[in-house]
């Protein structure tokens, strides 16, 4: 079956429930045996495949767990409370005092404060290294370096790394590649290119509806397995029964979300491409992008997450342009049915692409109408035109 079908099916057992489509909402902490014995067997060596206690999971985070499994291709999947505790259980379970971690200097900020706010902590040394470096990472490596951690496209300024070329690398030199997904939900297979294990913020795009906090983490190994869901089980990281069971509810639409989204995101993209107060747009489906072909290499589709940058301006100036929007509200998350801003400067531009200070515009495109969207941002450029 394709992969429009199966995330449909994929954890859904209606003869479990009665016949209900959709699991319950289990709420459990306290799991009770009837036996000394039986409560062994049921904490031996297929625990965590087992309902044994709250914190490790109930069937409705099971049923979750399965279909997002499906849906990135792994053969196991552990929900988590966020997308930030599926990086931090992680790294924490493959690294040690005095292993060495490759970090894409594209990640994502709080992934960057983990590692030198923490990681430095425990004696584990981070090298960024410039997204688009290819396999030429292996002059990186050193005999310590354990991880190597993939985002494509980066976060801010999108360049679409060559993971495959990464990952022979990582490979060869005996490292885990571990990829933050979150923008290739369903476009980019990770196991595939030779990704070992991959992350979803699923608080976006999974969810979809912007009102629960979910992580994911997700693998193809189960000796790989086993060892992350060690430490999620050590840090008592848990994702609540309500918050899988909106995950699962969100799963099921995300196919002709996302297409629907990437289809709005990529119109309103082309149209800022046109417009004279840009100075340029980050999107990897644009031909105008330097990694367009890459893109086109290793996905199927995107997501409408996209940033554009802007000339030097008075943050007066900024400020009426982006305070002004009417559909695009100000907030941090994305992959939600409405359309949100984001607005930094190029300081978080990375190596590839060099620093000038300029400010860059984030937006994620939501599932209004394209038209009214690219209104707002024409009103947008009107303000700032009348602005001194």
């Amino acid at each position: 079956m394709k992969r429009d079908t199966r995330i449909i099916h994929a954890g859904s057992h209606p003869e479990r429930w009665n016949g209900a489509v959709n699991p319950p909402v289990w709420r459990a902490s306290t799991i009770v045996s009837p036996s000394i014995a039986a409560q062994r067997d049921l904490n031996g060596p297929n625990r965590f495949a087992n309902v044994t206690y709250g914190r490790h999971g109930t069937p409705t985070s099971k049923a979750f767990e399965e279909a997002v499994a499906e849906l990135e291709g792994g053969s196991h999947c552990i929900a988590v409370g966020s997308g930030l505790a599926a990086i931090t259980a992680t790294l924490t379970g493959l690294l040690k005092t005095g292993d060495h971690l490759l970090m894409t200097d594209g990640c994502y900020g709080p992934t960057r404060y983990f590692c030198d706010k923490s990681l430095t902590r425990f004696g584990i040394e981070t090298t960024y290294y410039d997204p688009r470096i290819g396999g030429d990472i292996a002059s990186l490596i050193r005999p310590n370096t354990k991880v190597v951690f993939v985002e494509s496209p980066s976060s801010g300024t999108f360049e679409i790394q060559d993971i495959p070329a990464i990952a022979a690398a990582a490979h060869a030199a005996g490292a885990v590649v571990v990829a933050d997904n979150t923008w290739g939900l369903g476009t980019f297979m990770p196991f595939e290119h030779g990704v070992d294990v991959s992350l979803q913020a699923a608080t976006k795009y999974i969810v979809g509806h912007s009102d629960a906090m979910l992580g994911t983490i997700t693998v193809n190994n189960a000796d790989l397995y086993a060892t992350v869901r060690g430490s999620v089980a050590l840090f008592g990281f848990s994702a609540g029964s309500e918050e899988v069971w909106l995950g699962l509810r969100g799963l099921r639409t995300v196919s002709v979300r996302l297409r629907q989204q990437f289809d709005s995101g990529l119109k309103v993209a082309r149209w800022l491409e046109s417009r004279p107060e840009v100075l340029k747009v980050w999107h990897p489906a644009l031909p105008s992008h330097p990694d367009h072909a890459l893109w086109q290499r290793d996905f199927t589709g995107g997501c409408s997450l996209f940033s554009f940058e802007l000339p030097p301006m008075a943050r007066e100036r900024l400020e009426a342009m982006v305070d002004g929007y009417h559909l695009f509200r100000l907030g941090y998350s994305w992959g939600g049915f409405e359309s949100l801003a984001v607005v930094t400067s190029d300081e978080y531009v990375r190596t590839a692409t060099g620093k000038s200070g300029n400010p860059i515009v984030r937006l994620h495109v939501g599932l209004e109408d394209p038209d009214d969207l690219i209104a707002d941002l024409e009103q947008g450029f009107a303000r700032l035109k009348e602005t001194p």
